[in-house]
Formats: structure tokens, C-alpha cells, sequence
């Protein structure tokens, strides 16, 4: 039977209305679900009360690419983690806050090799390089070696002993001057040098070690103080011994104040009287200082002993009886030139009567000469 609502409303007139309503929430109550809705067609208001139902829609299912099969020479599959399952991903919870990494430092490029680190080789000299120093005040310094031995032309090696630390221009000059001028020279002396005096490289510390002085040159690693050489056979040449040739330590002398910028021996200051002071310090026009007095041995002691007599020298007895001679002619002299005595002068000046009265009263005569013998 075909009615609507406001028919129904006009049968039942007052208690039709609250009829309608509770059918009205009874289909609403019926209709499907969204998903039965889209399974089995629209079932809406609109076809319950509407005399044509709609089409419904044909659904067609969506086709699901497949992936092709694996080919038979590909290698065995290995398991992965993607393969493993994705991890359980725990909740999320606030973690504290992380301090920024700092970058890691970029690793220490090598300092490139000076030219006269390239220079100075194993036939010049043996003088391995050294980590750079850096002291306080300014001490130490780049490009630093250990001069432990300088190779002559001929092969044979001259030890330093100790080894020096200087810089390698010093090192290289110390070695060009034992090559150079020492060798030659010490040949003159009948041997070949050995080994070369360091008496102090390095150091740490002001001018003549006194403290608060201005920065010394070997607190650069740049002075070699050298007090003299050690020969083949033996000897030991000291460069301050007045006792060795003077010509020799002249040669020495010229050859230093040629190379280097800074000499100074005996007679410079007190510090330089048992050795001699080599630097490279730069200076303003490249002023030079060479303060080094080649001594000349010091004067003989006299001998305790008398030397012998001369053989031209009179015999001992004849100056004896010269002398004897001389001495009894100046007493006859004297005595003649002597002066009369204090009682002589009286008795010659004394008048006549007065002697005629001593004369008769010979006890005051007596008495004056005893007062004249005291």
C-alpha cells in the first residue's frame, strides 16, 4: 500500500505526527552502513521513498602489477635489513639535547723542505732534522737539525761532540768552514782534524746567561761556541792557548770573521777569554763584529836560582881585593874630611886661663873627660 507522510498525517491527525516521527527514526535506524552501502548499491532516502530505483554502478576490481620472475643466473639473495622487517619503531620520547660535535681538526700538513734542508746532504754533513722548537720569550725556532758529524772530501767525517742543535743555515756554515778552511788548515800542524769542540748550540736563555738580558743568538738555535779542535794524532788544539803557533790561530781568525756575523774571543768581554763566540745574527746593512785579540804567550817567570856567572866576569878574589881597596881608600877619607869632635873644638878653644887652672886642680880635668866619654 502506497502512502505518504501527509497522508498519514491527515488520517491520524495529533497522535499521527508522533507516529511518523518514531517511523522516520526506525528506517533512518535501518539503513546500512558506508560500507555495506558501497557493496550492495545505494540504499538512501531517496530510493526508499521514490517509486524508481537507480542503476547500480558495476565495481571492478583494480589489477595489482605483479613482479617478474627473478632470472635463473642471478646471484643467491643475501638477507637484508630491509628484507628482515622494519625494527619496531619505539614511541617517541623527548631525548636531551646533544652538544654540537665539534668538527674534527684537519689532519697536520708536513712543513715543505727549505732549500737548505735540500742542500745539506750526507756528503756534506750529518745532520738529521729535528721537530721545530718553540720556548718562551721567543726560544727555539724551524728548521732545526742535529749536527752530529761534517763530512770532508775525502769521505773521512769530523765528529762534533757533542752534537749541536742549531738551525740549518748555522749547521750548513759551521760545515762549509770545516771544509773549507779547518781541514786545510790544520794539515799545516802535521795531523787532520778529528773532531770539532762544541762548547755550547742551544740554549735557552739572554746574552752571556745573565738573567732579564736581551734574547742570546743561541736561544735562536743560531750560535756555535767552539773552543777548538781535536787532531788525529792525539792533540788537542785550543783556539785561546797563547801556546799554540800564533800564525795558525791568526789563519783561524781571518777565516771566522769571513763567514759569519758575530766573532768574539779573548779581549770581547769576560764571558769569551777560554773560547770564541759564532753567530749569524742579522743586522742593519749587514753590519759585521769581530772582537778577537790573537795573544802572544806570556813572558817567562825569572828562576828562583841565580843564573851562572859569566865566563868574561873578573875572578871573585880580584873584585874581592878591589873592593877591599876602595873601601879603606873612602874610610882614609872620611876620617880626614870628618870634622873635629865636640871635645876637641872645646880644648882648642878654651882660653889659656883656663888651662892653667885644670892644670892645678887635676880632678876637674879628670871629671870633664869622663862627662865627654859617655
Amino acid at each position: 500500500m502506497n502512502f505518504s507522510a501527509r497522508q498519514g498525517v491527515g488520517k491520524w491527525p495529533g497522535p499521527g505526527k508522533m507516529v511518523t516521527a518514531v517511523a522516520v527514526l526506525g528506517l533512518l535506524g535501518a539503513l546500512p552502513s558506508p560500507g555495506q552501502a558501497r557493496g550492495h548499491g545505494s540504499l538512501g532516502l531517496d530510493r526508499l521513498f521514490s517509486g524508481r530505483p537507480r542503476a547500480h554502478h558495476a565495481v571492478h576490481a583494480a589489477t595489482v602489477p605483479l613482479p617478474r620472475p627473478r632470472p635463473a643466473e642471478a646471484p643467491p639473495r643475501q638477507e637484508t635489513e630491509e628484507a628482515k622487517g622494519e625494527p619496531e619503531v619505539p614511541p617517541a620520547t623527548e631525548a636531551p639535547a646533544k652538544p654540537a660535535e665539534q668538527p674534527a681538526p684537519a689532519a697536520s700538513t708536513p712543513a715543505p723542505v727549505s732549500a737548505c734542508r735540500q742542500a745539506l746532504t750526507e756528503d756534506i754533513a750529518i745532520a738529521p732534522s729535528i721537530p721545530a722548537v718553540h720556548g718562551p720569550g721567543g726560544c727555539g725556532g724551524d728548521d732545526l737539525v742535529r749536527l752530529e758529524a761534517i763530512v770532508l772530501p775525502d769521505k773521512h767525517r769530523v765528529a762534533v761532540t757533542p752534537p749541536a742543535t742549531l738551525r740549518c743555515p748555522m749547521a750548513a756554515e759551521i760545515a762549509n768552514w770545516v771544509r773549507s778552511d779547518i781541514a786545510p788548515l790544520t794539515q799545516s800542524l802535521g795531523s787532520e782534524i778529528a773532531s770539532l769542540d762544541d762548547y755550547d748550540s742551544y740554549d735557552c736563555r739572554g746574552r752571556n746567561g745573565i738573567k732579564g738580558a736581551p734574547i742570546s743568538e743561541h736561544a735562536k738555535a743560531n750560535a756555535f761556541d767552539v773552543r777548538g779542535f781535536k787532531l788525529a794524532d792525539g792533540r788537542d788544539i785550543g783556539l785561546t792557548d797563547r801556546s799554540e803557533p800564533r800564525d795558525f790561530r791568526e789563519d783561524v781568525l781571518h777565516s771566522v770573521c769571513t763567514r759569519f756575523m758575530t766573532v768574539l774571543g779573548p779581549d770581547s768581554d769576560w764571558y769569551h777569554e777560554d773560547h770564541i763566540h759564532l753567530d749569524l745574527m742579522e743586522r742593519h746593512n749587514n753590519y759585521k763584529i769581530c772582537q778577537w785579540d790573537v795573544l802572544d804567550p806570556l813572558p817567562k817567570v825569572a828562576p828562583l836560582m841565580p843564573e851562572e856567572r859569566p865566563a868574561d866576569a873578573p875572578p871573585r878574589e880580584v873584585a874581592r881585593q878591589e873592593g877591599a881597596k876602595g873601601e879603606g881608600t873612602k874610610e882614609e877619607g872620611a876620617k880626614e874630611e870628618a870634622p873635629a869632635a865636640e871635645g876637641d873644638q872645646q880644648e882648642e878653644t878654651r882660653p889659656a886661663e883656663a888651662r892653667e887652672a885644670e892644670q892645678q886642680h887635676p880632678k876637674s880635668k879628670r871629671h870633664h873627660s869622663a862627662k865627654l866619654r859617655k
